[in-house]
C-alpha cells in the first residue's frame, strides 16, 4: 500500500554511538519526507524496535556491540523480509557492500558521504531500488545479481562477517587492543578471532597474517 505523500517516512537507526545517531537523525528530520522513529544500539533491541515501531525503512550499522549489522541484517530479513534495509557504515564499500547485499540489505553507503547523498540513498531504497555508489555499482550487481563465481575457497571469502571485519581492521594497522575497543570485545576474544582466520587461511604467524591483511586491504581499496 503507498504510503500517503502527507505522511512522512519513518526511519530506525541500528547504531551504538550516541553521538553520531544524534546527529543523523536531526539531519534526517530536517527532511519534510522522512522522521526518525527510534534508535538501537544492538541486535535485541533492533529486532525488538522493528516489530513495535514497524519503521518504514532500517538503517544498520556494521560495527555493532556484541555482533555484527551484517549478521543481525540477515535475521531481520528472516523475520520481516518486506523490511528494507540500507547500511550506513565506516567501513570501506569495496570490503562489505557486496555481503551488506548477500545478506538482504537494498543500499550501503559510507558514514562519510554528504547527508544529501544519505537522503538520495535513504529515497532510492524507499522506493524500491538498490543504492550503491557509481564506483560499486557495476561491479557488486554483477556479481550479486547475475550470479557471477564468489570469490575461491581458499581467499578471505570464507571467513565469518566477523573474522572479516577483523581482518581488515588488521590490515589498517590495528592492535589487537584497539579493534576490541572498536567492536566493544574482549581482547582474548580477538586473539581467538586471530587464531580462527590463520587456521582458516593457513597462516604460519602473526606476523603473516597481518602482511597478508594489510596487502589484502590495499588491493580491494585500490581495485574492488
Amino acid at each position: 500500500m503507498k504510503k500517503p505523500s502527507s505522511e512522512r517516512s519513518r526511519i530506525l537507526i541500528v547504531d551504538d554511538h550516541p553521538l553520531f545517531c544524534h546527529g543523523l537523525a536531526r539531519m534526517i528530520d530536517r527532511h519534510p519526507s522522512l522522521e526518525v522513529c527510534g534508535h538501537a544500539p544492538d541486535a535485541a533491541s533492533a529486532m525488538r524496535a522493528v516489530s513495535e515501531l514497524k519503521p518504514d525503512l532500517v538503517l544498520m550499522d556494521i560495527s555493532l556491540e556484541g555482533t555484527n549489522g551484517i549478521d543481525v541484517t540477515k535475521n531481520l530479513k528472516a523475520r520481516h523480509p518486506e523490511m528494507p534495509v540500507l547500511v550506513i557504515s565506516m567501513h570501506d564499500e569495496a570490503i562489505y557492500a557486496e555481503r551488506a547485499l548477500r545478506a538482504g540489505a537494498q543500499g550501503y553507503i559510507m558514514k562519510n558521504q554528504p547527508m544529501q547523498i544519505v537522503r538520495d540513498a535513504i529515497f532510492k531504497v524507499l522506493a524500491g531500488d538498490i543504492f550503491l555508489s557509481d564506483k560499486m555499482s557495476t561491479a557488486v550487481l554483477a556479481k550479486v545479481l547475475l550470479g557471477k563465481k564468489e570469490e575461491p575457497a581458499s581467499s578471505v571469502g570464507q571467513l565469518s562477517d566477523r573474522e572479516l571485519e577483523v581482518f581488515q581492521m588488521l590490515g589498517e594497522g590495528k592492535s589487537s587492543r584497539q579493534i576490541a575497543e572498536t567492536l566493544n570485545l574482549t581482547i582474548p576474544t580477538i586473539h581467538s578471532f586471530r587464531n580462527r582466520i590463520k587456521e582458516k587461511l593457513d597462516y604460519k604467524n602473526s606476523t603473516e597474517l597481518v602482511l597478508h591483511a594489510m596487502q589484502w586491504v590495499s588491493e580491494k581499496v585500490s581495485h574492488p
